[in-house]
């Protein structure tokens, strides 16, 4: 009877361990029998040193040795399948060069000619990313891919630059005054209450936070409104 148990617990075990490994990623599961393989390998080799037979470790040794920094043993590849170059999409202009993961939905870029040749666009900043939209602007190509890939990895650019270039506008009468555009931005009077601020802050963030599919240049500017009229807060 306590056989029959000791089978069944055994099942039991072996499926569980069979369902989870099914769930892991492929390259993962390969990743992880890589040192498996190589690390039983070693024990092996190992094993018929001591038992003198050299000839055999050094064999064993070389095939475990092999698998542990490579990962390959001979044709076998233990890194897992090569990702898919088809899943990848590559476009490029006379000013850009894109890819697109299809399985991550990324987009990266990277400049080609110009006065940021060279540069990843992910590294260029606001005023950056202005001068590079005037450059490409009378190559309808290339502009689209600067577009598309604003549109991927700067949500709400637009309408944060529509914002920008009003604040400018209405510079003049503001006086350029920080604190006067802080409470524009955040729809205030002057005067307002630190908890008025809180609650204008809130609620204008859950319409543009980042973490909700929002604009981080948006939130970005909202949260420094927020925090300088804070501090005009007696």
């Amino acid at each position: 009877m306590t056989y029959i148990f000791l089978g069944a617990l055994a099942l039991l075990a072996s499926l569980a361990l069979v369902n989870y490994l099914l769930k892991l990623d492929r390259r993962t599961l390969m990743r992880g029998l890589r040192w498996v393989v190589g690390g039983l390998g070693a024990l092996i080799a190992v094993g018929l040193l001591f038992a003198r037979r050299f000839d055999l470790a050094l064999f064993v040794g070389a095939a475990a040795f092999a698998v542990l920094r490579t990962g390959r043993l001979g044709a076998i590849s233990f890194d897992g399948p090569a990702a898919d170059a088809g899943n990848i999409s590559k476009v490029q202009s006379y000013s850009f060069a894109m890819e697109l993961d299809h399985d991550t939905g990324a987009v990266s870029g990277r400049v080609l000619n110009g006065q940021f040749a060279g540069m990843d666009l992910m590294d260029l900043g606001e005023m950056d990313t202005r001068l590079l939209l005037a450059e490409v602007g009378s190559d309808a190509d290339s502009l689209s891919l600067l577009e598309s890939w604003l549109d991927a990895n700067r949500g709400g650019w637009r309408e944060y630059f529509a914002s920008q270039d009003a604040n400018e506008k209405t510079g003049a009468k503001t006086g350029g005054d920080p604190v006067a555009e802080a409470y524009e931005i955040l729809g205030l009077k002057p005067g307002a209450s630190g908890d008025e601020i809180r609650a204008a802050h809130r609620d204008l963030m859950k319409a543009v936070h980042p973490d909700h599919g929002g604009s981080s240049y948006l939130a970005a500017k909202i949260n420094e409104a927020r925090d300088l009229l804070l501090k005009q807060v007696p």
